[in-house]
């Protein structure tokens, strides 16, 4: 925790950060990029030094509180990433809401894992989802929170021991260049071998070569050569492993969407602090009853996403310079 913390100290110099600033608004064509630099060069850093002071205490906080402490330091490093996209943020308190919704009142017999979040027209997440992500059209799409889930690779062996199913295959190192998927994805994906490599040449965001299937210790996999380094921010629908530093691929033809993680994380962590904040008795039992497969999947979730997302968000503002 506290090196993902430090990588961050270079943006802790105003000379640097408004050196950044600059290079940034000038290669989107900003009129006046001086000015703008100057003007967003220190409330870039508070944004940050905010968000640090949000995580650090989540880290010391029971987990009652921490997606509420996580949810609001995510936030800040997003507003931080969006000064460097968007010079004029915020430029109306349209972008101020969150941009999703939950139902506030939870049914009887609540499930978390089929809880589900709907993406409002205007907000904090349809704005940063298109500056930065250059995604659009958001509006009303629901998720459930398995759905989501089930789009971080650090949670697959949870999903394999509570429902015996795999979420999806590791296929290399990030910075390997060959990536090995497994052919028996067809079978998951009820796809022939020339319409999956149709399929994939549709989907993946990077620029790639396909080599037909090989044969490695009796199994088959199809070769891909990486033309260029991958960057973890822009490899949805491949999804990036932390821990691992490695890169797997889903098995539900849903989750080829495009959707970075950390648009994930959001949403994950939206609903989590509304439940921790409104829904006091069903959290307060499910943090002492251990009844559900919802603790283990919550528990596990935040202690991936207290790593995982300065580092996303670091890595993002590291390769813009």
């Amino acid at each position: 925790m506290n090196s993902i913390w430090q990588s961050f100290s270079i943006f802790h110099s105003s000379i640097y950060v408004q050196k950044y600033l600059l290079h940034r608004y000038n290669k989107i064509g900003l009129i006046d990029p001086e000015k703008k630099s100057y003007n967003n060069c220190y409330p870039f850093i508070y944004y940050l030094n905010h968000a640090k002071s949000y995580y650090k205490l989540a880290v010391q906080s029971p987990i009652s509180i921490q997606p509420i402490l996580m949810f609001y330091g995510m936030i800040q490093l997003l507003k931080a990433c969006l000064l460097t996209v968007d010079p004029e943020y915020p430029d109306s308190s349209i972008v101020l809401a969150h941009g999703v919704t939950t139902r506030k009142r939870k049914k009887k017999n609540y499930d978390f894992l089929n809880d589900e979040v709907k993406i409002q027209k205007n907000g904090l997440f349809p704005h940063f989802a298109e500056k930065i992500f250059k995604i659009k059209q958001l509006e009303a799409e629901k998720y459930t929170m398995e759905r989501l889930l089930t789009r971080i690779p650090e949670l697959n062996d949870l999903f394999k021991k509570s429902f015996e199913k795999i979420q999806s295959y590791k296929i290399g190192m990030v910075n390997n260049e060959y990536l090995y998927i497994p052919i028996c994805i067809l079978d998951d994906l009820n796809m022939t071998h020339s319409r999956f490599i149709d399929f994939l040449k549709q989907v993946f965001p990077f620029k790639h070569q396909l080599h037909t299937s090989i044969e490695t210790n009796h199994n088959d996999f199809i070769k891909i050569l990486i033309n260029k380094k991958i960057n973890i921010n822009e490899c949805s629908p491949l999804q990036y492993h932390f821990f691992e530093q490695t890169l797997y691929i889903p098995i539900n033809r849903e989750q080829f969407s495009i959707f970075p993680e950390i648009m994930t994380h959001y949403l994950l962590l939206y609903n989590l602090s509304m439940i921790s904040r409104y829904e006091t008795e069903w959290w307060g039992e499910l943090l002492h009853s251990y009844d559900s497969l919802d603790y283990p999947f919550i528990c596990n979730f935040l202690t991936i996403s207290l790593n995982k997302v300065p580092y996303l968000i670091y890595e993002y503002l590291n390769q813009n310079f």
